[in-house]
């Protein structure tokens, strides 16, 4: 199936900065201007996921908050939708994508609302620490402690901490993923759910798949080698099973919470993400998928030309808010 038609106009009129096709190209990335490509791609990465949308659902709250990251406050944003109930409530806390070295809160807002008004329920949204500054595992041991501070207090927020579901994009599936597989390797307390959107679940090699649509911040193979190196750096194994969780041993699997599990037809991160969602079901997880085979990677961040960007996030929003109870 061809790539939908509100993505399709929208790439045929973005202008690609040209560091995109040269950077991203390279083999050789000692030769790469770190400071300067993650700058800009920064900055490209910006623009493109930011808009002002005058229909976006109402809620009753966003708060910005610091919660404990690893080493120090971290910023994060808390969603609460107008049919949020009384008492302790379900929460879903979520980690934004963007290779471990772009994206942000503001970024990420509208998939944001449009969760918590569909799922009916709070959502913690955490700006973890990016690379090349913050390499492996820092954005991980973010996680952790973002998740670690949110059981804690989940009380002064109205949250029933049995009833939290992780959730992220891209890298920050990973994230979400890899906070299931440590709670049950450290036999600690899990997430109710969890909501993996087109996940990056291993950092060893990508294929293209045959996509001809390989350029911009989606990803590309290119792209997706530039944020390993910047993550990863050279001495960490891209087998490392907290990074490239796809791999992880069978009993890593065993016990995992429930999950949903969204899928792009146009993205080289498609197979993995289908391989993850069997080896979930192959270790008695129950898990559902939704593949959009029309849909680009990260097409989430496009509300503003895509009504079925919106309808995918209120399908995601949903299930997570059945299996929450808070529909």
């Amino acid at each position: 199936m061809a790539i939908d038609p509100s993505f399709q106009n929208f790439l045929n009129g973005l202008k690609l900065p040209s560091f995109l096709k040269t950077d991203f190209n390279l083999t050789d990335f000692s030769k790469a201007d770190w400071q300067q490509t993650v700058d800009r791609l920064r900055a490209s990465f910006y623009r493109a996921t930011r808009s002002i949308e005058q229909d976006a659902p109402q809620l009753a709250n966003i708060d910005n908050i610091l919660v404990d990251g690893a080493t120090g406050p971290l910023k994060a944003r808390i969603y609460t939708p107008l049919a949020a109930g009384v008492g302790l409530q379900p929460a879903i806390l979520f980690f934004h994508g963007g290779g471990f070295v772009v994206g942000d809160l503001d970024g990420h807002e509208m998939i944001c609302i449009r969760l918590a008004h569909a799922a009916r329920c709070r959502v913690i949204s955490i700006d973890y620490r990016l690379a090349p500054e913050h390499k492996f595992p820092c954005a991980h041991e973010d996680a952790l402690s973002a998740y670690d501070w949110l059981l804690r207090r989940a009380k002064e927020f109205n949250i029933d901490a049995d009833r939290i579901a992780v959730a992220g994009d891209s890298a920050g599936g990973n994230l979400a993923a890899y906070i299931c597989q440590e709670m049950v390797r450290t036999k600690g307390p899990e997430p109710a759910f969890q909501l993996l959107l087109y996940p990056l679940v291993q950092f060893v090699d990508i294929k293209s798949r045959g996509l001809k649509f390989q350029e911009g911040f989606f990803i590309s193979p290119g792209l997706f080698d530039f944020f390993k190196k910047s993550y990863l750096g050279d001495d960490v194994d891209p087998m490392d099973k907290r990074i490239s969780l796809l791999f992880a041993p069978p009993e890593d699997f065993a016990g995992l919470p429930p999950a949903h599990v969204v899928l792009c037809g146009w993205d080289p991160l498609n197979a993995e993400g289908k391989a993850y969602a069997d080896k979930l079901a192959a270790a008695g997880v129950p898990v559902t998928m939704k593949e959009y085979s029309s849909m680009v990677h990260g097409f989430m961040n496009l509300t503003s030309i895509s009504v079925p960007a919106r309808d995918a996030i209120a399908e995601s929003g949903r299930v997570v808010g059945r299996a929450l109870g808070s529909l």
